[in-house]
């Protein structure tokens, strides 16, 4: 038998923040912040429902490039909220129209960076999407951009806040899985996508240039909107980009070394010429001083052969410990007379998400001028991680990267990848500003 360790939200020892989930209590009860959502899809409203839950935030203003979802997410917070927010298709002007106390960027990935720093810019505290960047160099941008504003920005990485993930990472720390070697992380998924045919067409509620925004100019394809982004490196940066950072930030939590020294990623496509160019299936190692982390995913197969399709393995000199989705985490120690210890998962619905403890410790950020369990520094070394091994799968070779420098070495080619040309008018964010 399996022992089971049911970890309760209102119960875990050693949470990132100091009140149970659910019971937040602003410690300024004369004032609530003025809240904006950009990017007001799926994703963008289960964090917008965490938000107007929490009791300490007004909803004043909706931007989307779609026009439908914006009236969608005003009839929901007026039905919710009693009150009817400003509609925007344009980021820029919402923000300097409302000048709100905290901006939710939930857009595709390649807009975070110009959006992020502009709602710096105008005063606002920012909830971001992961991954924090497209390139590299963006991501370092908003580094820069935080430190110059001095607001709080907290990453969407809610894993930190999940009950089992914390847990597994204080028997991580406690030397229960003894002293760690070698990861792997890994998503396995059932299907590989299909490209619908482009067209200069887009429907008429969509603002598809201000969709593409600076990445370079592509054909609308009806799939990529709504959630299909993800199949063009145009705007994303694939499966390691979007789950991989999850997984890569929780290696950094646990380790004391906070950057690979060679990364070396190789994968391919299922069917060539489907249209999409965001590999199917790929592996990625990083080289550490003292461990090794495997990356692995593939869109293909999906039989159900593999126990845990989601997760990430820790092998240590005592066990193993896993840390999953649903499945939750287990340590499964070497010696055979013990049993495995199992964590069961506490997240929530929909989609298996702790955006409520998370949106909770961004809100004692504000207050208590500290820093979010989620902070920009550390989510953009895991972005980081991602973006190299996106870069060394286009080179086709192994990546040498100084992190304390922050730079490629020894390959121009490579070096050069680590941020793009915007596409006109759009100007690519100074490092400096």
């Amino acid at each position: 038998m399996i022992r089971r360790e049911f970890i309760k939200n209102s119960a875990l020892a050693g949470l990132a923040f100091s009140q149970p989930a659910g019971s937040f209590i602003i410690p300024s009860q004369t004032k609530k912040y003025r809240t904006v959502i950009i990017g007001a899809g799926w994703w963008g409203n289960n964090i917008l429902g965490e938000a107007m839950a929490s009791g300490a935030c007004d909803i004043v203003g909706v931007c989307d490039v779609d026009q439908n979802l914006v009236d969608e997410t005003v009839e929901r917070v007026e039905k919710l909220m009693g009150n009817r927010p400003k509609k925007y298709t344009d980021y820029r002007e919402l923000l300097h129209d409302l000048k709100p106390d905290i901006a939710i960027i939930a857009t595709p990935e390649h807009w975070h960076a110009l959006q992020t720093i502009e709602a710096l810019k105008t005063g606002c505290h920012v909830y971001v999407e992961k991954p924090i960047a497209h390139t590299i160099n963006e991501g370092k941008a908003i580094v820069a951009a935080q430190k110059k504003y001095g607001k709080v920005i907290q990453v969407g990485l809610h894993r930190r806040t999940s009950p089992h993930i914390i847990k597994g990472q204080q028997m991580l720390r406690n030397g229960e899985v003894g002293d760690v070697k070698m990861i792997k992380a890994c998503v396995y998924s059932r299907t590989t996508e299909t490209m619908v045919k482009p067209t200069d067409n887009p429907p008429e509620y969509l603002d598809w240039d201000l969709y593409l925004g600076p990445a370079a100019y592509q054909a609308y394809e009806p799939s990529v909107h709504p959630r299909g982004f993800r199949k063009y490196l145009n705007m994303t940066n694939g499966t390691i980009g979007d789950w991989g950072v999850h997984w890569m930030d929780q290696i950094l939590w646990w380790s004391e070394e906070q950057y690979p020294k060679k990364i070396y990623s190789t994968g391919g496509m299922v069917n060539p010429g489907c249209g999409y160019d965001a590999p199917d299936y790929q592996s990625a190692t990083f080289d550490f001083d003292n461990f090794i982390v495997e990356w692995e995913h593939r869109r293909l197969g999906g039989s159900g052969s593999e126990k845990s399709p989601v997760g990430t393995y820790f092998y240590g000199t005592k066990g193993v410990m896993f840390l999953g989705f649903y499945d939750g985490a287990t340590f499964y120690p070497n010696d055979r007379d013990k049993e495995p210890v199992h964590i069961e998962h506490g997240m929530h619905d929909p989609d298996g998400q702790n955006i409520k403890e998370l949106w909770q410790d961004f809100l004692e950020a504000i207050e208590g001028k500290k820093q979010p369990v989620a902070g920009i520094e550390s989510s953009h070394r895991a972005t980081t991680m991602s973006l190299l091994a996106m870069i060394s799968y286009k080179t086709g070779r192994q990546i040498l990267w100084d992190g304390e420098a922050e730079m490629i070495l020894d390959d121009p080619e490579a070096l050069s990848l680590m941020q793009r040309e915007y596409r006109e008018p759009w100007e690519y964010p100074e490092i400096n500003s």
